[in-house]
């Protein structure tokens, strides 16, 4: 049985559980790992390693946290692994030219998103914000423009109507691990070859902003509940209620319409919390947190805080 020697590049907890699929995969000898450095987390601000780091050595893996995957001493000693190729799942740096010709043609990352559609830092997010029926992760070979290599392989997903982008981001994590254990291991082998993305169906998934977390009301239901489920993975999508700020989790577009101003409590009751939105349209809202508060169901928002048809959300 051939085995491949293989450098892993990584962070958060999607890379964790790739670089888990390899360690579990008999095909593979994972001779390196290179994290992010550790960053300061909690309210005490000290420093943690992140998800991949702690899985390395975990498993006495030889792990490097450098700021810089570019400069010439971590290039050399990356050279001295003597590996035959590189994975990158969620690194976070944007590797060079010299670091890609130490594997040419064998270093590869996993995207979270079904190229050529969602190049960037936010696949998931914006599949969801912007209405996507599918998504999914790719397998492409590595060059120099962000997420243009040739595609190995894909995995694909439906995005339901109340699919939100931490939901979306759990599946992803089986679907990476798949075209890790079977796809690149058949393009090692020869027996995949990659195909150029079409250029003309490119699109680019920018990073999610604080700036654009506030819900607009005058958006359709369908497009709000979109941007809610969107925004999960952070910032969180947040609107005002009485002069407070609060954080919508969940939300669903109806089957009903209705001539008040957006941002106009329809319905408050034990049938749920529903408000008016652009188009005539109405969102169902069923999480949301009050500011300085924990996440509830809107029934029980209703019984704490008594919002009744005609008050009004994001009034300023």
């Amino acid at each position: 049985m051939s085995t491949f020697r293989t450098v892993f590049l990584g962070t958060p907890d999607i890379a964790a559980h790739c670089l888990q699929s390899l360690i579990d995969d008999s095909h593979f000898e994972l001779v390196g790992v290179i994290t992010q450095p550790d960053r300061p987390s909690g309210r005490k601000l000290q420093l943690k390693p992140s998800p991949v780091k702690q899985l390395a050595e975990k498993h006495n893996l030889e792990v490097i946290s450098p700021e810089s995957v570019n400069t010439e001493e971590i290039l050399q000693q990356i050279k001295a692994w003597n590996a035959e190729c590189a994975v990158v799942v969620a690194f976070g740096q944007l590797m060079k030219q010299p670091f890609l010709d130490l594997f040419p043609d064998r270093v590869v990352n996993v995207h979270a998103s079904l190229l050529p559609r969602w190049r960037g830092a936010a696949p998931i997010q914006r599949a969801i914000t912007e209405g996507d029926k599918e998504a999914g992760c790719s397998l492409q070979v590595m060059k120099l423009k962000l997420d243009a290599g040739d595609v190995i392989g894909s995995r694909k997903t439906k995005i339901e109507q109340t699919t939100t982008a931490l939901e979306l981001l759990e599946t992803m994590k089986g679907l990476a691990a798949d075209l890790l254990t079977q796809d690149f291991l058949d393009y090692l082998r020869g027996m995949l070859s990659p195909v150029p993305q079409d250029e003309s169906q490119v699109t680019y998934a920018s990073k999610l902003l604080k700036s654009e977390s506030g819900i607009d009301w005058s958006q359709s239901a369908k497009q709000i509940s979109q941007f809610v489920r969107g925004f999960t993975m952070g910032p969180g999508a947040h609107t005002l209620w009485k002069g407070k700020k609060v954080k919508i989790h969940l939300a669903i577009a109806v089957d009903q319409t209705t001539s008040k101003p957006p941002g106009t409590v329809v319905r408050a009751d034990k049938e749920g919390l529903f408000l008016a939105c652009g188009q005539e349209t109405v969102l169902q809202i069923l999480k949301i947190q009050p500011e300085n508060k924990g996440k509830m169901d809107a029934l029980d928002f209703i019984r704490g805080y008594g919002p009744i048809p005609g008050d009004i959300f994001g009034e300023t």
